[in-house]
């Protein structure tokens, strides 16, 4: 009898979403692109999931909803379709003013910081709007069902400085420790997502367990790395940053840089500049391999493996569509804004990270849909459906 093959198991797609703020907007459009595109009734097609700040709210909503891609997809897109910033954080002038009173108190004292949260905005109304819309208990649902394989959220330690992945997956799934990165399974719950999303200076840290946590972005030296360790065999990244192609051009600096422009670059760095290192990383290292023999691998005993990426990013500079809807922050916003400068060109990096207005919220929506529309025949060989479209 003709020897019968064992068909191999399909690759698990890894969905990699990074953080920033309103940016992540665009990473709906990719997503609704997606689900499109896609066979109809296709169960999820990223079994690991993994986000960081505002694309770990993202992942979590993706998770809830394994079952059904599509529709899950679709309540993701309402949502930011209809943002505002006082969904996000509180944009009242007593809400302002009282935190503004704070944040100036905490200078003056450090005794008031110690057991007040301190930020610039204050962002419960997100947390509740996290709360109302999350099921939560659907992503071990999820799981049992096979629609999802991992969740993994990632946050950083303010105490530790330790880069956190809190995750909820299949059994198989073990805790991971690295330099100065882990990984800890765990009910995830809007506590894990609010500490991810907790932009540095801008929203309050979150206590979970014995110690503070802030953005996952901070110091995320690895963002493909936690995809891999939850079982990931290739990932999808989505980015918010439009690929640096030119160097940039040299000029005159007449003024002092406002505070909105420091502050811009430093977010800058904090999201986007780790995952080009990191991704450049794992191309680099799948080049190496191609030239080492595979039983030299395995007699070595040398754990590294070629994994497959795809980036799907912005083909627009995303700061001039921030600029071109800085009009839509309510009045009490756009004068906080001014004064640190985040209204004028110089500050519109800041400004797309906390513009969450519906319009700007749409066409990053909008963008993000061409953009992967223009791959789709790449996008579908990736994620292994092409067969079936």
């Amino acid at each position: 009898m003709p020897e019968q093959r064992v068909p191999l198991p399909k690759p698990k797609v890894g969905l990699v979403l990074t953080g920033g703020g309103a940016r992540a907007a665009y990473q709906v459009g990719v997503l609704r692109a997606i689900a499109e595109v896609l066979p109809d009734k296709t169960r999820n097609p990223f079994p690991v999931i993994c986000g960081t700040s505002a694309g770990a709210i993202n992942a979590a909503s993706i998770a809830v909803a394994a079952n059904n891609f599509a529709q899950g997809i679709k309540e993701l897109e309402a949502v930011w379709s209809n943002f505002h910033v006082d969904h996000i954080y509180r944009s009242d002038f007593l809400g302002v003013f009282h935190n503004t009173l704070r944040c100036l108190l905490s200078l003056v004292s450090s005794e008031f910081g110690k057991h007040n949260p301190i930020s610039l905005l204050d962002n419960s109304p997100l947390e509740a709007l996290l709360r109302d819309r999350f099921p939560f208990r659907s992503i071990q649902y999820c799981i049992r069902s096979g629609a999802l394989h991992a969740l993994g959220l990632t946050a950083w330690g303010y105490t530790s400085g330790q880069s956190v992945t809190f995750y909820q997956a299949a059994r198989t799934v073990l805790p991971w420790k690295r330099a100065q990165r882990l990984g800890i399974p765990v009910d995830i719950g809007a506590e894990h997502l609010m500490a991810s999303s907790s932009i540095p200076f801008i929203f309050p840290a979150v206590r979970l367990n014995r110690e503070f946590f802030g953005d996952g972005s901070m110091r995320q030296l690895a963002p493909i790395s936690p995809a891999l360790h939850l079982g990931a065999d290739k990932v999808l990244i989505i980015g918010v940053r439009k690929p640096v192609t030119d160097e940039p051009k040299r000029v005159h600096a007449s003024t002092y840089p406002p505070f909105a422009q420091i502050a811009g670059h430093a977010l800058n760095s904090i999201f986007v500049d780790s995952l080009d290192v990191d991704l450049e990383r794992l191309l680099r290292i799948n080049e190496t391999l191609k030239l080492i023999p595979h039983d030299t691998l395995k007699e070595k005993n040398i754990p590294l493996r070629p994994v497959e990426a795809m980036m799907i990013a912005p083909s627009e500079g995303i700061n001039e569509i921030a600029q071109k809807y800085a009009y839509t922050l309510p009045w009490i916003m756009r004068n906080l804004y001014r004064a640190i400068g985040a209204m004028g060109p110089n500050g519109s990096t800041l400004l797309s990270y906390v513009l969450f207005e519906a319009p700007f919220c749409r066409d990053l929506i909008e963008l993000g849909y061409n953009d992967t529309l223009q791959q789709k025949e790449e996008l579908l060989k990736f994620i292994g459906v092409q067969g079936d479209a």
